[in-house]
């Protein structure tokens, strides 16, 4: 396809206002997930005496939002790509708000269970919609930055979630309430500016409506940019395509590299001021303060993550950050019955989130670039989802697990399954810097010629 000296593709255009508007749009929701799965984290603490819950209850309760996303991600993913992301970016967010909302009525830890399920479908509908979305409008040369940012807004979110726990818990037996209510006001300020976005253009050529998305390419960014030099085929949207045609092969990369990433991670956080407290500073407050600083400090290993994925690739970011993250962890095992001081234990624990934090922003960009435009929020939707199941075991068991071994052999499960991680991702995992859409989602046959290409000396016939 030939088109004129002064016309240039979405991918080719420089960053602009338009992007910066589109990243504020997604990354919205990116915060709410994060301040969501944060929040109960605080108040679960607070929350299990009052009741005089189980451990399997706490458990129960700390994994309903995973569980929740497993069927958000695994289900609203392909429907994102059926019915487009704007609908759904709508949708999940008046969800967010009422299940938030009714959070402040709960009676008993069945109706907290519910309400929690409930906005983990919410959540786990939203990662595959804002990260589709974003993807489908970003410049090649910024993409990576603007996915692995979604994930910062994501961390960022989950941070001010402990502080504002720390913050609410002078206020009395119903604090925990007020914590759990409060992601109805960023939810609502979000809604409020997604009403007016645009749907991706992408997605558009792809349902075969060529000329809507011709008027908002043209709308947004002027007559001299096109979609693509390659055009969208308009495709029926089909479950089965993510394992079909040399994608099974990216598909179980994803879902592997993802669960072994959050099943550990996520159990931890969930459970981070009893985690501390059995380092010895359960004080009352220092546990709570130390979430903080933790989560706070998180985000920081995100700043040079979104740098190097776009200077040196995709590929080590993901790698040497799993081996890190795994021999930090069996450092924190190894002199967890030590007791030493508040300073060392918080410095490890930021050592070990600002790394694994880092390789996280893979998440969001692996799988927005290794599937066309067809697929592409299905299968960021069955990532997210499958890995969910993990962490929905390991977040169910970790309190359990915990109580019985003891923190050293806790740690020591967490860290192993990091380098797990490591391996595979060291073996599977493909480079996709400076690379269009059209190319990183061709990566699939590039494989399948690859291999199927004949040894030195066999004769084709």
């Amino acid at each position: 396809m030939t088109r004129a000296k002064n016309v240039r593709t979405m991918e080719e255009i420089p960053l602009s206002k338009i992007h910066i508007q589109m990243f504020l749009y997604n990354g919205g929701g990116a915060f709410i997930d994060g301040y969501i799965l944060g929040i109960i984290a605080v108040a679960l603490a607070i929350l299990q005496p009052q009741f005089d819950m189980s451990l399997t209850m706490v458990g129960l309760i700390g994994t309903a939002t995973l569980a929740g996303m497993f069927l958000g991600g695994t289900l609203f993913g392909y429907i994102t790509d059926k019915i487009g992301r704007k609908k759904m970016f709508i949708l999940d967010l008046i969800v967010f708000i009422i299940a938030s909302v009714l959070q402040l009525f709960v009676t008993d830890p069945i109706q907290l269970l519910i309400l929690r399920f409930i906005l983990g479908v919410a959540v786990g509908a939203d990662y595959p919609i804002a990260s589709s979305l974003m993807a489908e409008f970003s410049p090649r040369k910024n993409r990576g930055t603007l996915l692995g940012g979604l994930v910062a807004l994501w961390y960022v979110g989950y941070g001010i979630s402990y502080l504002v726990g720390y913050l609410m818990l002078p206020l009395g037996d119903s604090n925990w309430r007020w914590m759990l209510a409060s992601s109805a006001v960023p939810a609502l300020i979000v809604l409020l500016a997604r009403v007016n976005m645009p749907e991706s253009p992408r997605w558009l050529a792809s349902k075969g409506k060529l000329d809507e998305a011709n008027d908002i390419i043209k709308k947004l960014f002027g007559e001299n940019v096109v979609l693509s030099d390659e055009p969208e085929n308009n495709v029926k949207t089909s479950y089965k395509d993510i394992f079909r045609n040399g994608y099974g092969k990216w598909t179980i990369f994803i879902a592997l590299f993802w669960t072994l990433q959050v099943a550990p991670s996520f159990a931890i956080a969930t459970y981070i001021p009893q985690v501390l407290g059995k380092f010895g500073l359960a004080d009352g407050s220092s546990e709570y303060l130390g979430s903080a600083v933790i989560s706070i400090f998180y985000v920081c290993g995100l700043i040079p993550a979104i740098y190097l994925v776009e200077k040196v690739g995709r590929r080590p970011v993901l790698v040497w950050p799993f081996l890190i993250s795994a021999l930090v962890l069996f450092v924190l095992g190894a002199t967890s019955g030590a007791h030493l001081s508040f300073a060392f234990t918080i410095t490890l624990f930021i050592i070990y989130g600002i790394f694994h934090n880092g390789m996280e922003i893979l998440q969001w960009i692996y799988p927005n670039e290794l599937f066309p435009t067809s697929i592409r929020a299905t299968a960021t939707g069955f990532g997210a989802g499958f890995s969910r199941v993990g962490a929905s075991i390991s977040t169910f068991i970790f309190p359990i697990v915990l109580d019985k071994y003891g923190l050293e052999s806790t740690l020591y499960m967490c860290a192993a399954l990091f380098f797990i991680g490591f391996l595979i991702s060291l073996w599977m995992a493909p480079e996709t810097k400076n690379m269009s859409l059209a190319e990183t989602s061709a990566l699939n046959k590039r494989s399948n010629k690859l291999s199927s290409k004949p040894k030195s000396g066999t004769k084709i016939i």
